[in-house]
């Protein structure tokens, strides 16, 4: 190992090997070179991924991450880049971005500057949907006082579908087997792939025209449109503006069964009548003939349960106008009025017994009432109540003296042990002095010379203060 020769017993040489041409980077250098890299070998890409962690600043620069199940990057959509639909840029949603790779600086971070954002795969699709519907409710399309009825007993069904899928085959079943005198006129069309949304509005628009060229009683009644199941990517024909605008510009109604029950597309919206499947709409468009049918069929039997319906009232109207008859005849009539007239005999019979028996009942409690009222017996009933009266106040006031005298005894008691007198003949006295009369109850109120009244339980005593006490305590 090279060595520097030690010239003290201080100096040990090189502790380290020196590395001959090491190239030492600093931070900003690396960064650019890399920066560098990634622009010239990376340069565009298309990215897909999730939106998350959206910032839209005040500035308006959007910043977001793109990430998937293992990585994410960071991106950013400056104010002045146009023609990007900013909207679509939502937490959550998958998209597929297009820009410059390259690195910021300052923090050393690589990151993609977006110039172009499209929805991707399903989520694009029912995000065009969203907005289609949208748009198109706002105009009115959807508006549910627009929609027309639907004949019950069409005679002529425009359809509108392809020639060659099961859609067709499915309404021509149940129509010839639910109503085979219906016609049915076809307008052939691709219902999936590029161009079809525009082969479905012209067969609308090629119904319409041929419809009005013929009489009244040729025309058709109403235009099925109509194709099986399928992706969301299939259906999507029936989801272009061109069709919903087509189907609200028919004179005719228009019935749409697109796909099965749980498929929704636009013209479902704009129709006059959705039907979950191609089936449904044939036994919808059928349901009148059908209905019909069953009740022609049980139509002799109705009558003939009306007819003896109406045989039964008519014998029971003819019975009771019969007794009703009978019940007026003059005959019949005078004997209810003599019977009415014993009636009435036999009830004022007792009621002139009755008004007797009341008259002398009524005569006999006043009798009663009079003997009961004589004076003699009153003035005795009155001296007796009186006795009672005058006895009761004689007590009251002999017992009301006693309360009287009872208290005075006890406030005389009172005012006894509180007397100044009771006080001085238990020894006490009370002084004074003799020319304010003020009472002294301090020694320190005396002088010497002063003069003073000594009140005792018996008379008085005068005297002159000559001196009084040191109160110091000396």
């Amino acid at each position: 190992m090279p060595s520097r020769t030690a010239s003290s017993q201080w100096e040990f040489g090189d502790l380290l090997p020196r590395s001959e041409g090491r190239r030492v980077f600093t931070v900003v250098e690396l960064t650019s070179q890399v920066k560098r890299l990634i622009e010239t070998q990376i340069g565009a890409v298309w990215v897909s991924g999730e939106v998350t962690n959206r910032r839209l600043q005040s500035s308006g620069h959007c910043y977001f991450t793109l990430k998937d199940a293992f990585a994410q990057l960071n991106c950013v959509l400056f104010r002045g880049q146009a023609g990007v639909d900013r909207s679509i840029l939502e937490d959550g949603q998958k998209v597929l971005v297009h820009g410059a790779l390259t690195v910021y600086e300052p923090r050393g971070q690589y990151q993609l500057i977006v110039d172009a954002v499209e929805p991707q795969g399903i989520g694009a699709l029912q995000l065009m949907f969203e907005r289609l519907k949208q748009k198109l409710q706002a105009e009115g399309l959807f508006a549910p006082e627009r929609k027309r009825p639907i004949p019950n007993y069409p005679k002529r069904i425009g359809v509108v579908t392809s020639p060659t899928g099961a859609a067709i085959r499915d309404v021509i079943h149940v129509v010839s087997r639910r109503n085979p005198a219906v016609e049915l006129v076809l307008a052939p069309c691709r219902v999936q792939g590029e161009g079809a949304a525009a082969e479905i509005a012209a067969a609308i628009c090629l119904l319409n025209e041929w419809s009005t060229s013929l009489p009244v009683q040729e025309r058709l009644d109403v235009i099925l449109v109509t194709r099986g199941g399928g992706s969301l990517e299939d259906l999507w024909a029936f989801n272009e503006e061109i069709v919903a605008r087509a189907i609200y510009a028919s004179e005719i109604p228009v019935i749409s069964a697109v796909g099965h029950e749980i498929d929704f597309t636009i013209s479902d919206f704009v129709a006059d009548l959705r039907a979950a499947t191609p089936s449904a709409a044939a036994e919808l468009l059928t349901e009148g003939a059908v209905a019909a049918r069953r009740f022609i069929a049980t139509a002799s039997t109705r009558l003939s349960q009306l007819g003896q319906s109406r045989i039964e009232r008519l014998r029971e109207r003819f019975e009771y106008q019969t007794g009703l008859m009978a019940r007026m005849h003059p005959r019949r009539r005078l004997n209810d009025c003599w019977q009415r007239l014993d009636e009435l005999q036999e009830a004022l019979s007792r009621g002139l017994g009755i008004a007797a028996q009341t008259a002398r009942a009524r005569f006999e409690n006043v009798t009663v009432a009079w003997s009961r009222m004589r004076p003699s017996k009153v003035i005795v009933l009155r001296r007796e109540q009186l006795d009672r009266l005058g006895n009761r106040l004689s007590e009251l006031a002999h017992f009301g003296a006693k309360a009287v005298q009872q208290r005075l005894t006890g406030l005389s008691d009172r005012l006894r042990l509180l007397s100044p007198r009771h006080v001085l003949a238990r020894g006490y006295s009370i002084t004074r002095d003799a020319e304010t009369g003020l009472i002294l109850r301090r020694a320190a109120d005396v002088r010497p010379g002063q003069s003073l009244v000594t009140v005792l339980h018996e008379g008085e005593v005068l005297s002159t203060v000559k001196s009084k006490p040191d109160q110091s305590g000396t």
